[in-house]
């Protein structure tokens, strides 16, 4: 393990935060988590703009300036060296008492703390890629009223239940729909499907038609991969609303993350999805992901 914290490389198991920090009081923060090989962050842009943009629109910082962000990756991976990492970027308001300041009808002014953490990357069994997964259906709904539902927040208590809960069910995820019964997410990842040839996922955050509701639904950086891959290769692709039915009813499916790339699902509570194999079109995108990550992170 290498830990950053605040300018600093300190011991990764004793790492030390204020007692106040908001973070840890009230889980007032952000954070990203990224995959690097050969000493280089995938998409490090994309990643450090998102989060810049979310600190902005919750309030948490602005400008969040991302040059010293890169820097600080960029640090934390040349003492990492080569081997491939999981890098996870936390940021929180630090020591600040946001409800005094609030009362006083003074604006927040936050002295953030920044946490970089570079681990082995989690291990994913082959078979997982090659049989395909199984999911079950979260019993909790996302709101498109939260303004913060879009966001990767701190607050990821609630899909890590339904994570612990699907693996009790057998599952490798958790899809999740909003108030509405709209296909949105899964807990740590998005969520394609194929029908006909065309590849659609749910609307994001900031995809909204306009007079439309905020969708709770995280823009991934693998996402944005996987659009731009099926595009080159002639799959067209729609940003759409989407239900359990099209869900249930689809020719593939799979999930996307930068932690695993493109992962095939076969399977939804009881209901088998495609013959319940990988289907040819999701095989393609995920040998596509894999030369595209090698690519990135190559140069």
């Amino acid at each position: 393990m290498i830990c950053w914290l605040d300018g600093q490389f300190v011991d990764g198991t004793d790492p030390r935060i204020s007692a106040l920090d908001a973070g840890f009081q009230h889980g007032v923060g952000l954070f990203e988590t990224m995959q690097a090989r050969g000493g280089k962050v995938f998409r490090l842009p994309d990643h450090l703009e998102r989060l810049a943009e979310s600190a902005r629109e919750l309030g948490l910082a602005d400008p969040l300036r991302v040059e010293p962000l890169a820097q600080a990756v960029e640090q934390v991976m040349q003492k990492w060296g080569e081997s491939p990492a999981r890098v996870r970027l936390t940021i929180s308001a630090g020591v600040v008492n946001m409800l005094r300041e609030a009362r006083d009808g003074r604006p927040v002014r936050t002295d953030p703390t920044l946490l970089i953490v570079a681990t082995p990357p989690t291990p994913f069994p082959q078979p997982m890629f090659e049989q395909g997964v199984g999911v079950v259906v979260a019993d909790d709904r996302l709101n498109p009223l939260d303004r913060f539902g879009g966001h990767k927040t701190l607050w990821y208590w609630p899909r890590l239940a339904a994570l612990r809960e699907a693996a009790q069910a057998g599952a490798a995820e958790a899809v999740w729909f909003d108030v509405s019964n709209r296909l949105a997410c899964a807990c740590t990842s998005n969520v394609f499907v194929i029908k006909g040839g065309l590849l659609q996922t749910p609307i994001a955050r900031g995809e909204e038609p306009k007079g439309g509701l905020r969708s709770p639904v995280l823009p991934g950086i693998a996402r944005r991969t996987v659009m731009g891959l099926a595009d080159e290769a002639g799959l067209r692709v729609e940003r759409v609303s989407l239900t359990i039915d099209d869900l249930l009813g689809a020719d593939e499916v799979f999930l996307s993350n930068v932690s695993w790339g493109v992962l095939p699902v076969v399977r939804v509570e009881r209901s088998v999805i495609g013959g319940g194999a990988p289907g040819e079109a999701t095989r393609a995108l995920r040998e596509a992901w894999l030369a595209s990550f090698a690519t990135l992170t190559a140069g």
